[in-house]
């Protein structure tokens, strides 16, 4: 039964994110709306906006163009679904999906000129709002908005899967693929089209009947929604909160999106309240939080972090909170207290939905589900500040008193539970690091970040032969992989560059940023190579000279150490692991040059290739003068790979307040220019191999 649940998580969270790949276009295409009519407001730019001169004729065909993508969502989420569903064949089953998608209109369109009053419709009144009836792609039918397209594209989607590779007699040739794929649509659609004139026009009376149910509810119910759109982005289940509301007719007919633009001109030139204009705009102020709030965790985060470590967070957590503010993108902050705090985000979930009823019961209202730029400034400040400042005015007010109230709530709460946000604790002070990942073959071509992060997400997920499909959302890449326990900690895949990561079974959830299309396309190029799978190279693997792991644990780059002097090179190139386990062992076969034998805490190897290595274990540990190491070797031992070294007690390593991560340095690394570390990821004493030279 667990099983079952797991698997349909996986496939509702897939879906959620496959939706999102047309509403990236909304945004865009929002601001471009708003500026077009901006720009034909007379109010704003006086005379050159009247009607009839050459300006207003050219931002009126600029507008025209704007309009695509709301004018024709339907037709976008039909042919865009399959981009992120589809598990093979992309490209050809959005064709597909298409044409039975406008099929299945044709078929709607003939079926209620004919049996138009059957169905209880008036199809002879001409398409559009409150009629019931819309033009998709010209053609007169059904107004279905975004849900008939979902459902359509779900049904080509799943016959493409079971049909494309199907094979048929050579005599039939002409209907393999794709062919056979829209032949079974066309027929299915015959009964699906009757189907949607039977029961859609019912389904219409009851969503008319919950809009109004919705928009009565008030406070409480905007409150609530802006609560749980925020408390489920862990799951990737808020894109089913709000897309109903913002793109669905959940409150209005075409969806808030669309509605606004549409009455943007109307709304500006009123002077009633922005409240009784459009009450159903609560529904849309879940970018409040990300304006407002992001900024108030930010300083928390900041006035929170060591002294010492101050100006680091500053640089990081200041581009993360402007990318909240201004884009409305908000994972590369919030998931730096998610996974560390969960107690946190589910408070500023809480904050998030009092601060939307706080302003909606004050008469905020309009199209805030963005950030400023997309949506505060272009769709909501500037065209309608002339007769509603007031109304804005009142939501910074209410807004800056929120970032207040999230910075004490949060400093207050990091502080008391001691929790370790980033530059709190002893780890390097960052929201995310990228992999050291070096080329593995002499000559291979250099990789961007993107490369390196995709191949650091392969490995960190177990390699090609534990993926079993990819797709992807606006920030997130979504893998279903065959066995969970072989994927990496989060620290992995924060090595890596990923911002961090939600783990449901085998449903995984990396989150990358708006740069996940080009890694997703990236990951998939490594899949389909012919190349051996991205994993940790073993000793026996190789006859070449190599270094193995010197302590089971986290392997990661010696830039990462949180020392200065090893940080730097000063001591040596080489890398580092954070010990699970307290027994570190020889990285190759050598002679023992040198043991700090009072304290224990650094050994020095010296290699047949006259390699001069130094393990250092812990950093400061040789304050502890000794108490929880035992070394059991001497100057003038020879040593194996992997023969134990030193025996230290990790515990009371951290409890006197050292980090027990130990260094191999290469002292005389200068002399080896084939020298390459393996990328971060998890290693086993005296097996994994860690540098090659």
């Amino acid at each position: 039964m667990s099983l079952s649940k797991e698997v349909i998580m996986q496939k509702v969270q897939r879906f959620g994110g496959a939706m999102f790949t047309p509403v990236l276009m909304f945004g865009v295409f929002g601001i471009f709306v708003a500026i077009s009519i901006l720009c034909l407001n007379p109010m704003i730019l006086g005379s050159i906006a009247e009607p009839g001169t050459a300006w207003t004729n050219f931002w009126y065909i600029v507008q025209e163009g704007a309009w695509t993508v709301f004018r024709q969502m339907p037709l976008l989420f039909a042919i865009a679904l399959p981009i992120g569903l589809a598990k093979k064949e992309n490209a050809r089953a959005c064709m597909e999906s298409f044409l039975i998608y406008i099929i299945f209109n044709y078929f709607v369109c003939a079926m209620l000129t004919v049996w138009g009053e059957d169905f209880g419709v008036n199809f002879a009144q001409d398409a559009g709002a409150g009629t019931g009836l819309a033009l998709v792609a010209n053609i007169k039918t059904l107004d279905t908005g975004i849900i008939g397209a979902i459902i359509i594209a779900s049904i080509a989607i799943w016959l493409h899967g079971k049909l494309f590779d199907v094979n048929v007699p050579e005599s039939l040739g002409i209907f393999k693929g794709s062919s056979l794929v829209v032949s079974v649509g066309f027929v299915l659609m015959l009964p699906v089209a009757y189907l949607f004139c039977l029961v859609w026009p019912h389904f219409q009376a009851g969503i008319a009947s919950l809009q109004g149910l919705l928009t009565s509810s008030g406070t409480l119910g905007v409150g609530l929604y802006v609560f749980l759109e925020r408390i489920l982005i862990p799951t990737g289940l808020h894109h089913f909160i709000y897309m109903p509301f913002i793109f669905g007719p959940a409150v209005v007919n075409d969806g808030i999106q669309m509605y606004w633009l549409a009455h943007i001109q109307e709304f500006a030139a009123s002077t009633k309240p922005l409240m009784e204009l459009f009450p159903e705009g609560g529904f849309a102020l879940h970018g409040l939080s990300k304006v407002f709030g992001c900024p108030g965790i930010a300083l928390a985060i900041y006035f929170t972090a060591k002294k010492e470590n101050r100006k680091k967070i500053a640089s990081l957590v200041v581009p993360a909170a402007l990318v909240a503010v201004a884009c409305g993108i908000t994972e590369p902050l919030e998931f730096t207290f998610l996974f560390i705090a969960p107690m946190l985000f589910a408070i500023h979930a809480v904050l998030a939905g009092i601060l939307a009823a706080t302003s909606y019961y004050f008469g905020v209202t309009g199209n805030f589900g963005g950030g400023v730029l997309d949506c505060f400034l272009f769709q909501n400040w500037i065209p309608l500040w002339g007769n509603h400042w007031m109304t804005y005015v009142t939501q910074i007010v209410i807004g800056l008193c929120f970032t207040a109230i999230w910075f004490v709530v949060f400093r207050f709460l990091i502080i008391k539970l001691d929790l370790k946000t980033p530059g709190r604790g002893d780890e390097p002070a960052k929201l995310y690091r990228k992999a050291d990942i070096k080329a593995k073959q002499a000559g291979e071509k250099a990789m961007d970040e993107r490369d390196l992060k995709a191949a650091a997400f392969l490995q960190a997920l177990g390699g090609k032969k534990n993926i079993v499909e990819v797709t992807n959302c606006a920030t997130r890449l979504r893998v279903t992989v065959k066995d969970e326990n072989l994927v990496q900690p989060i620290e992995v895949f924060m090595d890596g560059g990923a911002h961090g990561l939600v783990q449901n079974g085998k449903a995984i959830q990396v989150i990358v940023g708006l740069s996940v299309p080009q890694v997703r396309s990236r990951f998939e190029a490594l899949l389909q190579s012919g190349e051996a799978d991205v994993e940790n190279d073993r000793l026996e693997d190789t006859k070449a000279p190599a270094l193995v792991a010197f302590a089971d644990g986290q392997l990661m780059p010696i830039t990462e150490v949180p020392d200065e002097g090893f940080a730097s090179k000063a001591m040596g190139d080489g890398c580092a692991i954070l010990p699970s386990r307290g027994v570190i062992t020889a990285p190759a076969a050598g002679e023992v040059m040198m043991v700090m034998e009072e304290t224990g805490h650094a050994i020095g190897l010296k290699l047949p290739t006259d390699m001069e290595i130094l393990l250092h274990i812990g950093i400061d540990t040789v304050n502890m003068q000794g108490d929880g190491f035992k070394v059991l070797v001497k100057a003038g031992d020879t040593v194996e790979a992997g023969q134990k070294l030193v025996e230290v007690d990790l515990a009371k390593v951290k409890q006197a307040g050292y980090s027990p991560v130990t260094i191999m340095a290469i002292t005389n690394f200068d002399q080896y220019e084939g020298l390459s570390f393996a990328p971060a990821g998890k290693v086993e004493a005296g097996k994994d191999i860690v540098a090659r030279y």
